[in-house]
């Protein structure tokens, strides 16, 4: 036996494991899989749920298998008739206080409770009485809280605390009183949440999921006096395809687009080319500011959760934000002023609605400093997932459609803007336009490695025209505290630095499609949607978004220079101090 591996026995195989991996780890590297509810890898490994109690001989009582770690000569039993009494225990015991209406719930089909009844053959509940009732929260624009779904699991705390190190959310009372509370009982909405719904991506049933919105995009497509646009952000390609069971990370583009045009969109176009109008502005801000050495470093602004932590946590550094908005943000302004004017429609009878991966989007939809002439930039936003409810309603099978294009003229854009999606795209697209601009060449070295890859923070030095600039990529609100903490306290020496709140950026965004913590640990979800983005940017016949023709044709006709007099009426704009707890 190597020192750093014992050998026991699970369900009569032999099993060498390190020291120090638990049962449940163990197990499933022999393809046993044990149920489990509560446990995230390295977030939330805490026994609390009890439905993976598996039999160790000469241990008294059952052990739970996502804590007990593995030790020489242990052998274990996982699917005994005493063990699997006591998990239907625990699963009738939760069952018994979750307000069951699976078929009005947004989770059915995808709820890991759900998923271990039918795998246990729960047929009926035997513990019955009193259940806990709570009042929907539903008073945030971008999430809905309903307790009376919530399994006590512990996945929303150790996410809001742990990764997003924001503790928006905590246990709170004890016994049957127990529940998932904020700061004084207020809803989300009044406390210092940041809408960035990792909460929802961790939730294993419906006690958690997006303000949905669809209703109002189908009441404006049914309206014949209104020309409904439709915009897709670049992740969202990466993962609408998993709501139809197609492989994880498959470039739906084309299916996604030709959905779109069923459903009935006046015209369907790409936020990816949004994302190229926000490279030209920002990267041209950049250098402004590198030039003059103003305020540095610059900090990206395309991530509305992030904008918001900022707003809340860090005012006195909100003027190291980029003054950009977000690309689809600039879209919809572009949408109502120059498209409207163009195609000589009223921009009050446009209704842009945006597809996200992001539900922080829907909250920043409705910011007043997101508008012009009265009228937001965006009417509705809606996710990942409820495009895909849309598909679905319309009796639509994503995966059976014909690939079609993105209409014109707004629905041209780069290999650039596509990598926007995941974490570091937005630093690299915009150092691919800043170095031409500086040095006034074409050059042909464009893919930064350095700010690739799944490492939260990523701290690099590149060559840029002659000049040496430090840069910082960071994802997930608890890194992005770290780097904030180094700019506040001057230890800083960054000049760029790219923030997203999500960890791993857009393609893990709180709308995008929610997988269950086993397929997390089966597949590297992460990195299979950051490849399909990748290689849309390689595959793509432009890959610098400053040589977009769409982009320079609207400069020169309509827009002028970059940060100029109207481009920065329409595509820029500013922030505001947040308190993180509303007063009653």
């Amino acid at each position: 036996m190597s020192e750093n591996l014992v050998t026991l026995t699970i369900d009569g195989i032999e099993v060498k494991a390190k020291q120090g991996t638990t049962i449940l780890e163990a197990a499933r590297t022999v393809g046993i899989d044990i149920p489990t509810l509560c446990f995230l890898k390295e977030i939330n490994e805490v026994g609390e749920c009890r439905m993976c109690i598996v039999e160790v001989e000469g241990m008294r009582g059952f052990a739970t298998s996502c804590i007990q770690k593995v030790a020489d000569g242990m052998i274990v039993h996982t699917n005994t008739p005493a063990v699997v009494d006591a998990r239907k225990v625990v699963l009738d015991l939760i069952l018994s206080n979750h307000k069951i209406d699976c078929l009005k719930c947004v989770r059915s089909g995808n709820c890991e409770l759900q998923k271990v009844s039918k795998q246990m053959n729960v047929q009926d509940i035997e513990f019955t009485g009193e259940m806990k009732h709570h009042e929907i929260d539903d008073k945030s624009p971008s999430i809905v809280r309903d307790f009376d779904k919530c399994i006590l699991c512990g996945r929303c705390v150790a996410t809001c605390k742990k990764v997003q190190e924001i503790g928006a959310i905590e246990r709170s009372n004890r016994g049957f009183e127990t529940c998932i509370s904020t700061v004084g009982g207020k809803s989300l909405n009044d406390v210092n949440c940041t809408f960035c719904g990792q909460c929802i991506m961790n939730c294993p049933t419906g006690a958690l999921h997006e303000k949905e919105t669809i209703d109002e995009v189908w009441e404006k497509l049914r309206d014949p006096e209104t020309t409904v646009i439709v915009q897709t952000a670049p992740a969202v390609r990466a993962s609408i395809g998993e709501e139809f069971d197609m492989q994880i990370g498959t470039n739906a583009e084309g299916k996604m687009v030709a959905a779109l045009k069923r459903l009935g969109f006046d015209k369907v176009f790409d936020t990816n080319t949004g994302a190229d109008f926000t490279i030209m502005e920002e990267a041209n801000e950049f250098i402004k500011r590198f030039k003059e050495n103003d305020t540095m470093p610059m900090i990206t602004s395309c991530c509305p959760g992030w904008v918001k932590y900022a707003e809340m946590n860090y005012p006195e550094l909100l003027p190291h934000l980029s003054s950009c908005k977000s690309p689809h943000e600039m879209f919809g302004a572009l949408l109502k002023s120059y498209y409207a004017e163009k195609e000589k429609i009223d921009p009050k009878n446009i209704y842009v609605v945006s597809v996200m991966p992001c539900i922080a989007k829907k909250f920043e939809g409705k910011r007043e400093e997101l508008s012009n002439d009265g009228m937001q930039d965006v009417d509705n936003v809606i996710t990942t997932r409820e495009l895909a409810r849309m598909i679905k309603q319309a009796n639509i099978d994503l995966a059976k459609l014909p690939d079609e294009k993105f209409d014109d003229p707004m629905g041209e854009a780069t290999g650039a803007a596509a990598i926007f999606g995941t974490t570091g795209g937005v630093m690299e697209a915009a150092l691919r336009t800043a170095q031409d601009v500086l040095t006034g060449k074409d050059l042909k070295e464009i893919d930064f490695e350095a700010v690739r890859g799944k490492k939260g923070i990523k701290r690099a030095t590149v060559e840029v025209a002659g000049k040496t600039l430090k840069i910082v990529v960071a994802s997930g609100l608890g890194n992005a505290h770290k780097i904030m903490e180094e700019i506040k306290s001057g230890k800083a020496d960054y000049q760029f630095v790219e923030i997203m709140a999500c960890p791993g950026g857009c393609i893990m965004g709180g709308g995008q499609s929610i997988k269950s913590a086993k397929t997390r640990l089966d597949h590297d979800v992460r990195k299979l949607r950051a490849d399909c983005l990748y290689t849309i940017d390689e595959k793509s016949a432009i890959r610098k978004s400053h040589e977009n023709p769409v982009l320079k044709k609207i400069y020169k006709d309509y827009l002028g220079e970059p940060l100029g007099e109207r481009a920065h009426h329409l595509l820029h704009t500013h922030y505001v101090q947040r308190e993180k707890y509303k007063l009653d």
